[in-house]
C-alpha cells in the first residue's frame, strides 16, 4: 500500500500557491521546521512541507502549548524565528501560556493562525473568533489579514519584526483560503529586511555611566537575559573584574547570564520581597545590565518598601527601551547592544578606578567562592546520608556524568525544577549561555515541549551541541503536558527526562508560608489559613506513575529511584542509553515534600520548607550573613 501511494505522489508541487511565500522565507533564513497540531484549516500549509524541495519538516505535536514550547526551544538554539501554526481560536488559546513565557524571554516566533474563510467570519462560524486580541498582549505585532494581496507584505513585516532587537513573537491570523490562491510561477517573496542587533551607545553617556560605576563604594551588577542572549559572558566578566562587583542574575533567567564557575557569580536574585531587598541592601550603585524581568515576586507588601531600595543608584544598559527606567529612575542609562557597549564601559572604568580597590573586592569574592564550594560539599555529603533524595544529589550526579562523558559543549539543560533550582544552577558545567534553558514567565509546563525543539537542532548558534538534552522537571509541572513524550518518540528524539517527584506542589507550600509570614499579622489583614498542610496542594490518592505514563503514552522506557546511592548509577545508565539508542528515557526520582513529613508545618513557622532546603547553603555568599533578611527556602520559586 505504501509503495502504491508513493508512486502516485507528484515529484514536486504542480503550481505555486500563496502558501509558498512562507517557504520562500524559510529558504532565505534557513528555517527547516514548522511546529503545530494538525487541523483542517492548516492543511494547505502542512501539505507544503511534504515537498522535499521546500526543505521544511512538519513537527507534529498533540497540544498547541507543546508545539509552541518546541518552537521556543528551536528558536533559542538557532537564533532564528521559529514558525508555529495554530488552529483558529482553540489553537491560540491552548498556546497562550507559553506565548506569555515567550514574551518575557525574547523568543523570536512567527505564529500563523488559520482563520475561517473571510466571507464566513461575519457569521460567527465554528471555532472562529477575533483571535488577534488574544495574542496581542504577548506579541510585538498582531494582525489579521483582510486581503489576500497582503500576503507578501505581512510575511515580510512579521519576520522582520520577530528578528529585530529585542526579539519577540508576531501573530498573523489569515483566512485559510488565502493560502490556496494560485500565484504566478515567477512570483516569489524577494527577501526579509534584517536589522543588525549590534548598535552602539552614545560616547558621552558611556562616560557618565562608567564614571558613576567606578566611583561606587559598593557596586553590584545584575545580569539580565540580554547578556546571555548576546553571548556577552566575556564582556561582562571583564567589567566585573574591573569593578570588583558581585554579579547576580535576574530571577528565572531564560539563559545562563554569567558563568557559574566564576567567583563573581552569585546565582539568581531571590523571588521574594525581603530577599530581593537584602540583595541590594548596603550597595550604593547597581548596574542593571540587560535586566528585563525586574519584579519576579508574587507576594508584595507596599508598606515594606520597594524591591530595590531607594538608597541604591540605578544604572541601566539594555537593547530594549521599555526595560530602561521601567520601574525605577535611572541616574544613567544606555540604549545599546550589551555586547557592543560593555567593552566601552569597561575601558572607561579602567581609566578612572583605583586598581587596588577592584583587587581587594575581587580577592574577597574569591574567598567567598571557596567558602561556598566547601559548604556545598558538606551539604552534598549530608544529603548522601538521607533516606530520601535531595536535589543536590541529582545535580551533582548529572554534572559529574556530563564531565565524564565529555559533554560540556554538547549538552543542554532544560530547567523546570522550580522547587529547588540552586543545585542545578551551580553544579552543572555550562559552557555557554544557551547550555541552560528556562523561561521568565513562570507559567508551568514549559520544559517538555522545549526539549523537542532543542533536540531537533544538532548545534546551536552559540556553538552548543545537543547530543544530550536533559530536562529536570517537578512532578506538578510534568503533569501539564506528558503528551510531549509521544512527539519525542514519534520523531526518534533521544532526550533524558528526570522527574523530581515529591507528590505535592511544593512551591505553593512555600508560597502559603510566605503569605502567612507577610500578611498573617498585617494591619487590616490578619489572615491565616485553616491548615498549613492542605490536601489541595498534594498530588496523591492516586499518585501518578510517570514511568508508567511515558511507557503507555509513547513506549518510552524508564526507572524509579528512591535512595541517594542509586542516583548516580541510574543517571549514568540513562545517559548511556539515550546516547547509544537515540531514544528517550524517564528517570522518576522520589524526593521528600512537606506533606509527607511526620509533623506538618504550623502557622507559627516563618516559611515552612523541607529539610533539604532548610539546610541548603545560599549561592549568593555576598548577602548571606547573619543580618540577611533571607529565609530558608528562598531558592524555591513561587509559581
Amino acid at each position: 500500500m505504501e509503495r502504491i501511494l508513493a508512486e502516485t505522489l507528484p515529484p514536486g508541487p504542480p503550481h505555486r500557491w500563496a502558501r509558498d511565500y512562507l517557504f520562500d522565507v524559510c529558504r532565505e533564513l534557513g528555517i527547516t521546521r514548522i511546529f503545530g497540531v494538525p487541523g483542517v484549516n492548516e492543511i494547505p500549509w502542512i501539505d507544503g512541507t511534504s515537498y522535499p524541495e521546500n526543505g521544511v519538516e512538519y513537527v507534529e505535536c498533540l497540544h498547541e502549548n507543546i508545539a509552541i514550547g518546541a518552537a521556543m526551544g528551536s528558536a533559542r538554539m538557532t537564533g532564528k524565528p521559529a514558525i508555529l501554526i495554530v488552529h483558529v481560536t482553540p489553537g491560540i488559546a491552548h498556546a497562550i501560556t507559553n506565548l506569555f513565557n515567550a514574551s518575557r524571554s525574547q523568543f523570536p516566533l512567527i505564529i500563523l493562525c488559520a482563520q475561517q474563510q473571510n466571507a464566513l467570519v461575519v457569521q460567527e462560524p465554528l471555532l472562529s473568533s477575533d483571535t488577534v486580541p488574544l495574542a496581542r498582549n504577548y506579541c510585538k505585532w498582531a494582525h489579521e489579514m483582510k486581503s489576500e494581496d497582503d500576503m507578501k507584505l505581512v510575511l515580510q513585516r512579521a519576520f522582520k519584526e520577530a528578528m529585530a532587537p529585542p526579539n519577540g513573537a508576531v501573530f498573523l491570523s489569515m483566512p485559510w483560503e488565502f493560502t490556496m490562491r494560485r500565484i504566478p510561477e515567477g512570483d516569489y517573496l524577494k527577501g526579509i529586511t534584517r536589522i543588525s542587533p549590534h548598535f552602539g551607545p552614545d560616547p558621552e553617556s558611556v562616560r557618565d555611566l562608567a564614571d558613576r560605576l567606578a566611583a561606587a563604594k559598593n557596586p553590584l551588577i545584575v545580569a539580565g537575559d540580554a547578556v546571555g542572549l548576546a553571548g556577552a559572558w566575556a564582556e561582562l566578566r571583564d567589567l566585573a573584574y574591573a569593578t570588583g562587583a558581585p554579579v547576580l542574575q535576574q530571577t528565572l533567567s531564560a539563559v545562563a547570564n554569567y558563568p557559574n564557575d566564576d567567583s563573581h557569580w552569585q546565582g539568581e536574585l531571590p523571588n521574594n520581597q525581603a530577599g530581593m531587598q537584602s540583595a541590594f541592601e548596603g550597595h550604593d550603585v547597581a548596574f542593571l545590565c540587560g535586566f528585563s524581568n525586574q519584579a519576579q515576586v508574587l507576594i508584595y507588601k507596599p508598606s515594606d518598601g520597594p524591591l530595590i531600595p531607594d538608597s541604591v543608584s540605578k544604572l541601566y544598559l539594555s537593547n530594549c527601551i521599555w526595560d530602561i527606567g521601567k520601574n525605577y529612575y535611572g541616574d544613567a542609562a544606555l540604549f545599546a547592544d550589551v555586547k557592543v557597549a560593555l567593552p566601552q564601559i569597561t575601558a572607561r572604568v579602567k581609566e578612572v578606578i583605583a586598581p587596588l580597590v577592584a583587587k581587594q573586592r575581587n580577592d574577597t569574592l574569591a574567598t567567598k567562592a571557596d567558602d561556598r564550594k566547601k559548604k556545598w560539599g558538606c551539604y552534598l555529603a549530608q544529603a548522601m546520608t538521607q533516606d530520601n533524595v535531595w536535589a543536590v544529589v541529582i545535580a551533582d550526579a548529572l554534572g559529574r556524568q556530563i564531565e565524564q562523558h565529555k559533554l560540556q559543549r554538547d549538552f543542554v539543560y532544560v530547567h523546570e525544577a522550580i522547587s529547588d533550582p540552586s543545585p542545578f544552577q551551580y553544579l552543572l558545567p555550562y559552557a555557554e549561555p544557551t547550555s541552560y534553558y528556562c523561561v521568565g514567565g513562570g507559567s508551568l509546563g514549559w520544559s517538555f515541549g522545549a526539549t523537542i525543539g532543542i533536540k531537533e537542532e544538532k548545534r546551536g548558534v552559540q556553538g552548543i551541541g545537543t547530543k544530550l538534552v536533559v530536562a529536570v522537571t517537578g512532578d506538578g509541572s510534568s503533569l501539564f503536558y506528558p503528551q510531549a513524550w509521544w512527539t519525542a518518540a514519534h520523531r526518534n528524539l533521544g532526550i533524558l527526562y528526570i522527574i523530581t517527584n515529591n507528590c505535592e506542589y511544593h512551591t505553593l507550600q512555600v508560597g502559603l508560608g510566605t503569605i502567612v509570614q507577610v500578611y498573617g499579622e498585617a494591619l487590616g489583614y490578619d489572615w491565616t489559613p485553616r491548615t498549613m498542610n492542605p490536601d489541595y496542594l498534594t498530588i496523591r490518592d492516586p499518585q501518578p506513575d510517570f514511568v508508567g505514563i511515558a511507557k503507555a503514552m509513547a513506549g518510552i522506557e524508564g526507572k524509579h529511584i528512591e535512595h541517594p546511592a542509586e542516583v548516580e548509577p541510574a543517571v549514568c545508565d540513562a545517559i548511556r542509553y539515550v546516547l547509544e539508542t537515540g531514544k528517550s528515557f524517564v528517570l522518576e526520582i522520589k524526593t521528600v515534600g512537606l506533606s509527607s513529613q511526620q509533623e506538618p508545618p504550623n502557622t507559627d513557622d516563618a516559611v515552612a520548607v523541607t529539610p533539604s532546603l532548610r539546610k541548603q547553603p545560599h549561592l549568593d555568599m555576598v548577602h548571606s550573613g547573619p543580618n540577611s533578611a533571607r529565609q530558608p527556602g528562598d531558592a524555591a520559586l513561587i509559581c
